[in-house]
């Protein structure tokens, strides 16, 4: 239970967030590019869509039950009356306009500084409309205030005078009593007239009380009235380009980055392109023997990418070199780099005997390259001519899509992957295994091109069938003693059972 529990794999997360941040940091041409358009486009709007002129003036709201403490609800119930139709159509009249005051509400804004300033912004075709919106809107506003609070404080006024002379007709009954009544010695008569004088008291104080409320109620209003106005007149807003440029382009710059980075991310989910080392060799089924990252214009990085490209060469060429038979480099997505790769590899190997490097290249990358005096000699897969003996031969193909599989064995009889990171589907790099197998083509090793500088995991397979059949045919061909391999094809089970166990069986 415990080796059959240790050889299942690892289960595979629905999301690998490193993998996505690599795809998407790969991508950065993508979204840098849509960064720089949206700020662009955004500096560019700015410029081209001038904003139209825009008119602010202030007004001071009085309101009659003002409060230190209001959190700005009486304000704000004036910005709500400034945008109703109501006072839009009477600015309107005001300014002898056809508009309909529907669409006048969406050319202002009404914002409330504190609990008693209220701000109008208005927009026109010129200055001068603008200006004179912002008047009218001002004056309409300051009028419908003024109706409001002469309404409220006639309305409070003639409740209070009506109860004012329902008191004056109660106070004339209790007068009238009192008259009738004459004082004699019944105690019970004379206890019933001190209660009407009492009565009568107590009338005519809330009727002075109501006199004076109703006085006041109208008194109050005139200074309501006059502290409502306007306390800056209307002045047109300077706009400045500049800043207009500037906010619209980082605006646009933000949006733009937005978008790159969530296509990014999709493209690299939908896209199911492996960009680790880890996630490449496992699909292929072989490790990453060496890698070449992506040129660049920098001095220093240039000085590390030739470093790069020297030790690959040592190594592909020592890899080469100690291969009993040919040995191919195949291409995905790298034929260019794989070009260059395998003229170094074939220049390190002429020193040790002729060199005839096969192009298998469907595209002529290989055929027009410009060639050093010295240089291997360059021949074509068909038709194949009849090399020398002791001549080594390097061959040099591609795994793309629409590859003839079938032709790959003329070029080597093991191959050296060579893999532009990110450029494969993970179905795709399953289909190369596989077919490279059907082939019986082992896989040395896989180089990675255009690698991800922070990818940080192993590309190394320690286990498996892929692992336990890497050098299987050299081995035994060195066991020959011979320079041609053993005919017969190595089973999956003696390739993985080990040599202690096949004793013990």
């Amino acid at each position: 239970m415990t080796a059959s529990r240790e050889s299942e794999p690892a289960a595979v997360p629905l999301l690998d967030l490193h993998t996505l941040v690599v795809a998407v940091r790969r991508r950065r041409r993508l979204w840098l590019c849509l960064a720089l358009v949206g700020l662009l486009v955004g500096a560019a709007t700015a410029v081209a869509v001038q904003p139209q002129p825009t008119a602010v003036t202030k007004v001071l709201v009085a309101h009659e039950g003002d409060q230190p403490n209001d959190p700005g609800t009486l304000i704000r119930t004036d910005v709500a009356l400034l945008g109703t139709t109501r006072i839009a159509g009477t600015a309107l009249q005001s300014l002898h306009s056809r508009e309909r005051p529907e669409d006048f509400l969406r050319e202002y804004t009404g914002t409330g500084v504190t609990n008693n300033l209220m701000q109008i912004t208005v927009t026109g075709v010129d200055d001068a409309q603008a200006v004179a919106r912002a008047t009218a809107l001002a004056d309409a506003f300051i009028a419908n205030h003024a109706q409001q609070i002469q309404a409220a404080s006639d309305a409070e006024a003639t409740a209070l005078l009506a109860q004012r002379d329902r008191m004056r007709g109660e106070l004339d009954q209790v007068n009238k009593e009192i008259g009738a009544r004459s004082p004699g010695s019944d105690p019970k008569a004379s206890a019933s007239l001190e209660s009407l004088f009492a009565h009568r008291a107590e009338l005519s104080s809330r009727i002075t009380d109501f006199d004076q409320r109703a006085a006041e109620a109208r008194t109050g209003m005139p200074k309501l009235v006059a502290g409502t106005q306007v306390v800056d007149s209307p002045r047109i807003v300077k706009a400045s380009l500049a800043k207009t440029a500037a906010t619209d382009a980082a605006i646009g710059l933000v949006l733009g980055l937005a978008l790159g980075l969530a296509l990014a991310a999709i493209g690299s989910v939908v896209a199911d392109r492996p960009v680790l080392r880890r996630e490449i060799a496992a699909n292929l089924g072989a490790s990453v023997i060496a890698e070449l990252p992506r040129p660049s214009l920098r001095p220093w990085r240039r000085r590390r990418h030739r470093t790069a490209e020297e030790r690959l060469t040592a190594t592909l060429a020592g890899a080469v070199r100690g291969a009993v038979e040919p040995v191919s480099l195949l291409e995905l997505g790298c034929a260019r780099s794989t070009v260059v790769i395998a003229l170094h590899v074939a220049r390190a190997l002429a020193t040790a005997g002729p060199v005839v490097v096969v192009d298998g290249l469907p595209g002529p990358e290989l055929a027009n390259t410009r060639r050093q005096p010295g240089d291997p000699t360059v021949v074509s897969v068909e038709p194949a001519p009849p090399l020398p003996q002791r001549t080594r031969r390097l061959g040099v193909g591609s795994v793309a899509p629409g590859t003839a599989w079938l032709g790959l064995p003329y070029l080597g009889s093991q191959t050296v992957l060579v893999v532009r990171a990110g450029h494969g589907s993970a179905a795709w790099l399953h289909t190369v295994a596989r077919q490279l197998a059907d082939q019986h083509i082992p896989v040395i090793g896989v180089v990675l091109v255009d690698t991800d500088r922070r990818d940080r995991t192993d590309g190394t397979l320690w286990d498996g069938l892929h692992t336990a059949l890497r050098g299987h045919h050299e081995r035994l061909v060195r066991r020959n003693g011979t320079a041609r391999p053993r005919t017969e094809v190595p089973t999956i089970a003696s390739a993985r059972v080990p040599d202690s166990d096949k004793e013990a069986r």
